[in-house]
């Protein structure tokens, strides 16, 4: 069995060494599901799409914003968090459900900031749904809904996603501020200037919303001073 260098990054022994995926045989991959803090979701490591990965589903009925596997002892101020992610609605779900999916990061206790993607919206033929494809907030007190109506499209954008399809999802926070990069695109296609938990530090998590069936491959994130 190929053996697999474990690195060390700001203190958090990970799946991977930067740009490397965490999943390269079955037992990898399976290696990894120990790695993962599951809360209030159901976890397995699967053959998805040509990648080994994690797939995440909720575990009962679960509240927006609740379901998410934290990564053990990852702890990030600023940096990067890359990862390959696809979601989708799961089956016999609302017709609302829209597979999101996304990362959770400075994690402290019960609260965090996440961002997230709406892959049912990228193609949607309706333009008001396409502009909701991407999405900013903050657990628990700044859910999409007080976005919109704090600031209607402050935190909110557009990019072409498809639901059930392998994306390259990749976040940089520097202080109070944060973008998002897709499919290896050179500028972001969300930008957050006032990030509600400040300039902080915190735990990282995969993170999925209400009717969703995630799954997550190649994590990896890189500290800067």
């Amino acid at each position: 069995m190929r053996k697999i260098r474990m690195t060390t990054v700001s203190k958090a022994v990970l799946w991977v060494s930067a740009a490397v995926p965490f999943a390269f045989t079955p037992f990898v991959s399976a290696q990894a599901l120990g790695q993962l803090v599951p809360h209030r979701v159901k976890l397995a490591a699967v053959e998805y799409r040509g990648k080994h990965a994690i797939r995440i589903t909720e575990d009962g009925q679960v509240a927006n914003g609740e379901a998410y596997a934290v990564v053990k002892d990852a702890i990030l101020h600023n940096g990067s968090i890359d990862v390959d992610l696809a979601g989708a609605p799961a089956s016999g779900v609302a017709e609302g459900a829209r597979g999101f999916i996304g990362i959770a990061f400075h994690l402290q206790n019960d609260r965090f900031e996440y961002i997230y993607l709406r892959p049912t919206n990228g193609r949607a033929d309706d333009q008001v749904r396409r502009n909701h494809t991407v999405q900013y907030s903050e657990y628990p007190d700044f859910s999409f809904a007080e976005s919109r109506k704090q600031a209607p499209e402050k935190y909110e954008s557009y990019v072409d996603i498809e639901p059930g399809v392998w994306i390259h999802y990749r976040i940089t926070i520097d202080g109070t501020k944060a973008r998002l990069y897709v499919n290896g695109a050179s500028q972001p296609c969300l930008i957050v200037n006032d990030l509600k938990l400040g300039d902080s530090s915190g735990g990282i998590a995969l993170w999925i919303g209400p009717g969703t069936e995630g799954h997550f491959s190649g994590l990896s994130f890189k500290a800067v001073p």
